[in-house]
């Protein structure tokens, strides 16, 4: 989840959940106001050129149409973004101003609430902007986006370095009155409080103007780290030429490399992009092991090439100064910082739980090594087993201890049907209906649109929107973004959500078939979606997912359990060409692999996880990025076989934004929570249990940070979640000391 600033009900709306593509790390943020006037009905200062003010009013109109309005995607354009910005961050200027010099005595109402009223066209023109930049990226965009991106730094911290300002919260928070409070308000109260003084608030003189330029330097830093990555996903790609390049790979998988070749002008040829959803499937199934090689070896190093795109530089230049930012602010290393507020507390405890997993999970790499190098062996190939081999032996190794092979689930996995089986457990665990709208625009012609209702009521929950597709100009990953959040403070408002995904689309007219851990993240992401819908608090800062990073996720791959429940199976597994449910002996099998292959995904997933808090740990030491992963890796002991998810010079969960560095162990803190939640089904009735659903609703996905999490997870559970669950769902031996007593 990544928020520019923590402002305003407008801003508030701006939240994007950054997941990768996999269910075990989940899926898969100055001028003189005074100055500043405008029209009233354009929002454009006056004496701004005609053509300028045309070109703007598209995007700081305020959002109209049905469903309390919608993002007017139909009359986006690049070249609005910048003036839109501009006018958008003046407007916001004066109506904190308002509030910062109000002469009446700070009450709740008067600064806070207000606060919650304020950025409502700027967090409308920061939400088109970031979904242009996430999904319809252009050299045009770019251009925008290198200028910008320290601008609206600086903007931020305009804002939490506003003394006025700031001590009009601190006085809200230090009265007596706060007391007298709603507790939900007084949540409010402590977030602002806080988040102010975590950004610098209370700094002086020097120290504020440097942590300015710290925040206005990593910005640019962040857009050119996110621009390379998107760079080396698209220019390397592997061309196939013969059919005899395409030995072992699926009729799914030739599809969407034929229609990817197809939109790059190469008909008749196939084309490997350089992303997961591209990368996975040919690992897992080319039986040409030279053109594996090729395949991984352009995945594993983007942003490290040497090259113009190369990322080394920008991270050791955004370490050094993150570690300054962090002594400015008071804490020891960046990591302590992210942290102060999550739900794991200090870098220690986070550490503590990825090191009492890591010594298991790499037991397992070697047991499944061994296994694909008996294979191997077996098979006559004279070879030992390299990273580019995993997949495609792990296969096999499926399919001689569980009799499961993969291209035998995948028929059964058609996307359009998992999206429907989804809807499907959105009705019986949360009471929603979805209906497909045509009345709304989007912003590119595979992105589709949902309205949710609650079944019993019929009351609007809100809209959902669908981008499933892989295409240039697009980032790679899956992820969830809150384009408005809930609230109610100042009239009902509901929500806007979307789903973005990169599968790989096939010819017309065929259906794209994924692989099950596609599905799961289908699921996972869907379940951030429902976190953002089953909102119903007051405030829109405290509303849906805008809750603290190592518990985000808990929603999401809690969600995940239900993909593999008879009853989604029965219903929507259905082969693509025969239309009948996936046989129940197939089922069987998948049921008995569940842990297959968990010492791969642990590993590989906590080798970024603790390379990223090591990281952000190493203080003021100056880092070569390469080197230190290397070194870490090594002494970590690291299986050869194995490299990070996310190497370190595309990790864009840690260096594309401050989102999720330090903070890459949330999807580990989160599933512990998730093994423990889903527990409490299968103690209960079963996955569809409906008491255990609404405590489920009730308790942690409506009620988004107007709690402390831990307490909302208790009134779920009623009870502290431990390791144990965590280790029974990964296949991992219980660690003795907390085994229960026969």
């Amino acid at each position: 989840m990544r928020k520019l600033l923590l402002v305003g009900a407008g801003v508030a709306a701006l939240t994007s959940t950054a997941c990768a593509t996999t269910s075990q790390e989940g899926r898969g943020t100055a001028g003189d106001p005074s100055t500043a006037t405008a029209t009233q009905d354009s929002g454009v200062p006056q004496g701004t050129p005609a053509a300028t003010a045309t070109a703007r009013k598209p995007l700081l109109g305020g959002w109209s149409g049905p469903y309390g309005g919608v993002p007017p995607f139909d009359e986006v354009q690049v070249e609005h973004f910048k003036p839109a910005l501009e006018a958008a961050i003046e407007e916001y200027r004066r109506e904190l101003a308002a509030i910062a010099d109000n002469p009446e005595a700070p009450t709740f109402e008067n600064t806070l609430t207000a606060l919650e009223d304020t950025g409502r066209t700027y967090g409308n023109v920061l939400t088109l902007y970031g979904i242009w930049s996430s999904s319809m990226s252009s050299p045009e965009l770019q251009a925008v986006q290198r200028e910008m991106a320290p601008r609206l730094a600086a903007f931020a911290d305009e804002i939490t370095q506003n003394e006025k300002l700031f001590q009009r919260i601190a006085a809200v928070y230090d009265s007596p009155e706060k007391a007298k409070l709603t507790p939900e308000q007084q949540r409010l109260t402590w977030r602002y409080y806080t988040d102010f003084v975590r950004a610098g608030a209370k700094l002086e003189g020097e120290a504020k103007k440097r942590l300015a330029d710290i925040n206005q330097r990593l910005a640019s830093l962040y857009t050119s780290f996110s621009q390379n990555v998107l760079a080396d996903e698209e220019n390397y790609t592997v061309v196939l030429e013969s059919e005899e390049e395409l030995a072992g790979l699926p009729g799914s998988v030739r599809s969407g490399a034929a229609a990817a070749a197809e939109t790059r002008g190469l008909k008749g040829k196939w084309v490997i992009t350089n992303t997961r959803s591209s990368m996975e499937p040919f690992l897992t199934y080319s039986d040409r092991r030279e053109l594996r090689e090729k395949v991984w070896r352009n995945y594993v190093g983007r942003g490290d090439n040497g090259d113009a795109h190369d990322n080394n530089a920008i991270i050791s230049e955004v370490l050094k100064l993150r570690a300054e930012r962090a002594r400015l602010l008071g804490y020891p290393t960046h990591a302590h910082w992210r942290l102060e507020n999550a739900m794991a507390g200090t870098p220690e405890r986070a550490m503590e739980l990825m090191e009492a997993v890591w010594k298991p999970a790499v037991a397992r790499v070697h047991q499944e090594v061994a296994d694909m190098q008996a294979i191997a062996d077996k098979s006559g190939a004279k070879l030992k087993i390299q990273p580019w081999d995993y997949r495609y032996y792990a296969e096999k190794v499926r399919k001689a201890k569980y009799d499961l092979d993969q291209n035998e689930v995948k028929p059964y996995l058609q996307l359009e049907k998992l999206r429907e089986g989804m809807f499907w457990v959105a009705g019986e665990l949360f009471g929603f209906s979805f209906t497909p709208v045509s009345d709304v625009p989007v912003y590119h012609p595979d992105v589709r649109v949902w309205e949710v209702k609650d079944k019993a009521s019929g009351r609007h929950v809100g809209l959902w929107y669908f981008d499933p597709y892989a295409r240039q100009g697009k980032r790679s990953g899956a992820w969830m973004n809150a384009w408005r959040r809930q609230e109610r403070f100042n009239g009902e408002v509901t929500t806007i959500v979307s789903n973005n995904s990169n599968f790989v689309k096939g010819q017309p007219g065929e259906p794209v078939l994924i692989s099950w851990e596609d599905a799961s993240t289908l699921f996972h992401e869907f379940g951030h979606a429902l976190h953002g819908l089953s909102s119903n608090v007051t405030y829109p800062t405290l509303a849906g997912t805008a809750v603290a990073r190592d518990y985000v996720e808990f929603p999401s791959q809690l969600l995940e359990h239900w993909l593999s429940t008879p009853e989604v199976l029965n219903r929507f597994a259905l082969h693509h060409q025969t239309g009948k449910p996936i046989p129940q002996e197939l089922v069987a099998k998948i049921e008995k692999a569940a842990t297959f292959n968990q010492g791969f995904a642990t590993v590989e997933y906590l080798a970024s996880a603790l390379v990223d808090m090591k990281l952000h740990l190493a203080g003021d030491q100056r880092i070569d990025p390469d080197a230190f992963e290397r070194d870490t890796l090594k002494t970590l002991g690291l299986p050869e076989e194995i490299v990070m998810r996310h190497r370190t010079p595309h990790f864009s969960h840690v260096f594309a934004g401050d989102g999720y560095s330090a903070g890459y162990y949330s999807y580990l803190w989160s599933d512990t929570l998730t093994a423990d939640a889903y527990e409490a089904f299968t103690e209960g009735k079963g996955a569809y249990d409906a008491a255990v659903a609404r405590r489920l609703r009730d308790h942690v996905f409506s009620v988004g940070n107007t709690i402390d999490p831990a307490e909302g997870y208790r009134a779920f559970r009623g009870k502290k979640a431990g390791i144990n669950a965590l280790m029974r769902k990964r296949g991992f031996p219980v660690p003795t000391a907390t085994k229960k007593k026969k």
